[in-house]
Protein backbone atom coordinates (compact mmCIF):
# COMPACT_ATOMS: atom_id res chain seq x y z
CA UNK A 1 0.00 0.00 0.00
CA UNK A 2 1.26 2.71 -1.11
CA UNK A 3 1.49 6.39 0.64
CA UNK A 4 1.40 10.15 -0.16
CA UNK A 5 2.75 11.86 -2.69
CA UNK A 6 3.13 8.42 -5.29
CA UNK A 7 1.12 5.81 -6.38
CA UNK A 8 1.35 2.52 -6.78
CA UNK A 9 3.65 2.16 -9.49
CA UNK A 10 6.73 3.19 -6.34
CA UNK A 11 6.16 -0.86 -5.55
CA UNK A 12 7.50 -1.86 -9.36
CA UNK A 13 10.64 -3.05 -8.50
CA UNK A 14 9.41 -4.90 -5.38
CA UNK A 15 6.68 -5.85 -7.57
CA UNK A 16 8.90 -7.95 -9.90
CA UNK A 17 11.37 -9.18 -7.60
CA UNK A 18 8.03 -10.75 -5.56
CA UNK A 19 6.91 -11.77 -8.85
CA UNK A 20 10.57 -13.53 -9.69
CA UNK A 21 10.08 -15.42 -6.60
CA UNK A 22 6.57 -17.01 -7.42
CA UNK A 23 4.90 -14.97 -5.04
CA UNK A 24 1.23 -13.47 -5.73
CA UNK A 25 0.75 -9.43 -6.07
CA UNK A 26 -1.93 -7.11 -5.40
CA UNK A 27 -1.30 -3.41 -5.42
CA UNK A 28 -4.58 -1.25 -4.84
CA UNK A 29 -4.31 2.46 -5.19
CA UNK A 30 -4.46 3.85 -2.14
CA UNK A 31 -7.32 6.72 -2.83
CA UNK A 32 -4.78 9.08 0.06
CA UNK A 33 -8.62 11.01 0.84
CA UNK A 34 -8.96 9.96 4.32
CA UNK A 35 -7.85 7.00 6.67
CA UNK A 36 -12.05 6.08 7.50
CA UNK A 37 -12.50 5.77 3.33
CA UNK A 38 -8.69 4.50 2.69
CA UNK A 39 -9.05 2.08 5.49
CA UNK A 40 -12.25 0.87 4.39
CA UNK A 41 -11.52 0.42 0.19
CA UNK A 42 -8.11 -1.39 1.26
CA UNK A 43 -10.14 -3.52 3.50
CA UNK A 44 -12.86 -4.41 0.81
CA UNK A 45 -9.97 -5.68 -1.47
CA UNK A 46 -8.62 -8.10 1.20
CA UNK A 47 -11.89 -9.32 2.07
CA UNK A 48 -12.04 -10.57 -1.58
CA UNK A 49 -8.69 -12.72 -1.64
CA UNK A 50 -9.39 -16.18 -0.34
CA UNK A 51 -6.09 -16.74 0.85
CA UNK A 52 -3.53 -15.66 3.82
CA UNK A 53 -2.41 -12.45 3.34
CA UNK A 54 0.35 -10.04 4.13
CA UNK A 55 -0.22 -6.40 4.20
CA UNK A 56 2.35 -4.29 2.94
CA UNK A 57 2.47 -0.01 3.93
CA UNK A 58 4.67 2.91 2.98
CA UNK A 59 4.58 6.24 4.07
CA UNK A 60 0.90 7.06 5.52
CA UNK A 61 -0.17 3.32 3.77
CA UNK A 62 1.09 2.18 6.80
CA UNK A 63 -1.82 4.17 8.91
CA UNK A 64 -4.55 2.71 6.62
CA UNK A 65 -3.25 -1.20 6.92
CA UNK A 66 -3.42 -0.44 10.60
CA UNK A 67 -6.95 0.54 10.28
CA UNK A 68 -8.13 -1.61 7.98
CA UNK A 69 -6.59 -5.06 9.08
CA UNK A 70 -7.90 -5.35 12.62
CA UNK A 71 -10.69 -7.65 11.83
CA UNK A 72 -9.51 -9.03 8.55
CA UNK A 73 -8.78 -12.96 9.92
CA UNK A 74 -7.11 -13.45 6.77
CA UNK A 75 -4.21 -10.81 6.93
CA UNK A 76 -1.37 -12.89 9.03
CA UNK A 77 1.51 -10.33 8.97
CA UNK A 78 2.04 -6.53 8.64
CA UNK A 79 5.01 -5.08 7.13
CA UNK A 80 5.44 -1.30 7.42
CA UNK A 81 8.09 0.26 5.63
CA UNK A 82 9.19 3.72 6.68
CA UNK A 83 5.30 4.12 7.82
CA UNK A 84 2.82 5.05 10.42
CA UNK A 85 1.85 2.29 12.85
CA UNK A 86 -0.95 4.45 14.68
CA UNK A 87 -2.17 3.60 17.86
CA UNK A 88 -5.88 4.01 18.75
CA UNK A 89 -7.19 7.43 18.76
CA UNK A 90 -3.72 8.47 17.03
CA UNK A 91 -3.65 10.62 14.06
CA UNK A 92 -0.26 11.12 11.43
CA UNK A 93 0.25 14.59 12.98
CA UNK A 94 0.50 13.01 16.49
CA UNK A 95 3.59 11.15 15.54
CA UNK A 96 5.18 13.83 13.34
CA UNK A 97 4.59 16.39 16.20
CA UNK A 98 5.87 14.69 18.99
CA UNK A 99 9.59 14.33 17.20
CA UNK A 100 11.81 16.87 15.68
CA UNK A 101 10.84 18.44 12.45
CA UNK A 102 11.95 16.77 9.41
CA UNK A 103 12.92 18.64 5.97
CA UNK A 104 9.44 18.43 4.21
CA UNK A 105 8.02 20.35 7.13
CA UNK A 106 8.87 23.46 5.09
CA UNK A 107 8.59 21.64 1.35
CA UNK A 108 4.84 20.88 1.36
CA UNK A 109 1.94 23.55 0.54
CA UNK A 110 -1.70 23.28 0.66
CA UNK A 111 -3.56 24.26 -2.15
CA UNK A 112 -7.83 23.79 -2.81
CA UNK A 113 -9.38 21.07 -4.65
CA UNK A 114 -10.34 22.35 -8.63
CA UNK A 115 -13.58 21.01 -8.15
CA UNK A 116 -15.67 19.96 -4.66
CA UNK A 117 -16.99 17.26 -3.81
CA UNK A 118 -19.99 16.61 -1.62
CA UNK A 119 -18.59 15.34 1.72
CA UNK A 120 -15.12 15.46 0.58
CA UNK A 121 -11.84 17.05 1.27
CA UNK A 122 -11.51 20.86 0.28
CA UNK A 123 -8.03 21.25 0.46
CA UNK A 124 -5.10 18.84 0.13
CA UNK A 125 -0.82 18.79 0.76
CA UNK A 126 1.89 18.73 -1.79
CA UNK A 127 5.75 18.96 -2.03
CA UNK A 128 7.07 21.50 -3.66
CA UNK A 129 8.35 19.98 -6.98
CA UNK A 130 11.69 21.94 -6.30
CA UNK A 131 12.58 20.39 -3.06
CA UNK A 132 10.50 16.88 -3.61
CA UNK A 133 13.86 15.28 -4.96
CA UNK A 134 16.20 16.12 -1.89
CA UNK A 135 12.98 15.69 1.00
CA UNK A 136 11.18 12.71 -0.53
CA UNK A 137 14.03 10.70 -2.87
CA UNK A 138 17.49 11.78 -2.00
CA UNK A 139 18.81 8.28 -3.19
CA UNK A 140 17.23 7.85 -6.81
CA UNK A 141 18.41 8.83 -10.09
CA UNK A 142 17.87 12.07 -10.56
CA UNK A 143 15.37 11.62 -13.87
CA UNK A 144 13.60 9.06 -11.54
CA UNK A 145 12.69 11.89 -8.53
CA UNK A 146 12.50 14.17 -11.34
CA UNK A 147 9.83 12.56 -12.80
CA UNK A 148 8.06 11.45 -9.07
CA UNK A 149 8.35 15.04 -8.13
CA UNK A 150 5.82 16.08 -11.04
CA UNK A 151 3.71 12.92 -10.74
CA UNK A 152 3.24 13.03 -7.04
CA UNK A 153 -0.41 12.30 -5.67
CA UNK A 154 -1.67 15.15 -3.14
CA UNK A 155 -3.67 13.92 0.35
CA UNK A 156 -6.23 14.88 1.52
CA UNK A 157 -5.49 17.39 4.60
CA UNK A 158 -8.15 15.50 6.63
CA UNK A 159 -6.04 12.30 6.32
CA UNK A 160 -3.42 13.83 8.62
CA UNK A 161 -5.75 14.46 10.79
CA UNK A 162 -7.79 10.83 11.27
CA UNK A 163 -7.70 9.14 13.91
CA UNK A 164 -7.09 5.50 13.96
CA UNK A 165 -8.88 2.85 15.52
CA UNK A 166 -7.69 0.07 17.54
CA UNK A 167 -4.12 -1.03 15.75
CA UNK A 168 -3.83 -4.38 13.56
CA UNK A 169 -0.76 -4.27 15.30
CA UNK A 170 -1.62 -5.23 18.40
CA UNK A 171 -3.16 -8.77 17.20
CA UNK A 172 -0.74 -9.81 14.34
CA UNK A 173 2.89 -10.16 14.15
CA UNK A 174 4.63 -7.28 12.18
CA UNK A 175 8.11 -6.27 10.71
CA UNK A 176 9.37 -2.67 10.35
CA UNK A 177 11.70 -1.82 7.86
CA UNK A 178 13.20 1.91 9.02
CA UNK A 179 14.81 4.20 6.68
CA UNK A 180 17.75 5.79 8.45
CA UNK A 181 18.14 8.57 5.80
CA UNK A 182 14.73 9.68 5.51
CA UNK A 183 13.77 13.12 5.70
CA UNK A 184 10.05 12.97 5.58
CA UNK A 185 9.10 10.43 8.59
CA UNK A 186 11.96 10.89 11.30
CA UNK A 187 13.95 7.71 11.28
CA UNK A 188 13.74 8.15 15.60
CA UNK A 189 9.50 8.10 14.88
CA UNK A 190 9.82 4.90 13.18
CA UNK A 191 12.00 3.21 15.37
CA UNK A 192 9.73 4.08 18.20
CA UNK A 193 6.63 2.63 16.17
CA UNK A 194 8.64 -0.42 15.57
CA UNK A 195 9.36 -0.85 18.83
CA UNK A 196 6.16 -0.21 20.52
CA UNK A 197 4.55 -2.80 17.98
CA UNK A 198 7.44 -5.30 19.13
CA UNK A 199 8.24 -5.33 15.34
CA UNK A 200 10.94 -7.57 13.74
CA UNK A 201 13.29 -4.70 12.55
CA UNK A 202 15.33 -4.29 9.47
CA UNK A 203 17.31 -1.60 8.97
CA UNK A 204 17.78 0.29 5.82
CA UNK A 205 20.61 3.18 4.28
CA UNK A 206 18.11 5.02 2.58
CA UNK A 207 15.54 7.45 1.99
CA UNK A 208 11.63 7.70 2.63
CA UNK A 209 11.30 6.18 -1.44
CA UNK A 210 13.30 2.99 0.25
CA UNK A 211 10.73 0.98 -1.52
CA UNK A 212 12.37 2.09 -5.02
CA UNK A 213 16.14 2.27 -3.98
CA UNK A 214 16.44 -1.04 -2.16
CA UNK A 215 13.68 -3.04 -3.38
CA UNK A 216 15.98 -6.11 -2.85
CA UNK A 217 15.96 -5.61 1.11
CA UNK A 218 12.11 -4.03 1.45
CA UNK A 219 11.39 -7.90 -0.38
CA UNK A 220 13.96 -10.13 1.80
CA UNK A 221 11.66 -8.54 4.98
CA UNK A 222 8.41 -9.11 3.31
CA UNK A 223 9.11 -12.93 2.11
CA UNK A 224 10.38 -12.91 5.70
CA UNK A 225 7.41 -12.03 7.42
CA UNK A 226 5.48 -14.33 4.50
CA UNK A 227 7.75 -17.40 5.53
CA UNK A 228 7.07 -17.05 9.31
CA UNK A 229 3.38 -15.61 9.25
CA UNK A 230 1.88 -18.62 7.89
CA UNK A 231 4.93 -20.88 6.86
CA UNK A 232 3.79 -21.35 3.23
CA UNK A 233 5.39 -17.85 2.05
CA UNK A 234 4.37 -19.28 -1.66
CA UNK A 235 1.17 -19.01 -1.49
CA UNK A 236 0.58 -15.70 0.53
CA UNK A 237 -0.49 -12.71 -1.44
CA UNK A 238 1.45 -9.06 -0.79
CA UNK A 239 -1.16 -6.46 -1.32
CA UNK A 240 0.31 -3.23 -0.92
Amino acid sequence: MHGAFTDASSWAAVISLLHAAGSTVRAPANPLRGLTQDAAYIKSVVHDIDVPVVLVGHGYGGAVITHAATDADNVVALCYVAAFGLDAGECVLDITSRFPPMPVADATFTTDLPAQLPGGPDSEFCISEERFPQVYAADLPPHVKNVMSVAQRPIAQSALTSRSGPPAWASKPSWYAIATADRMLNPTAQRFMAQRMAATEYLLDGSHAVVLSQPDAVVTMIRDAAGRGNGRGDELRHPF
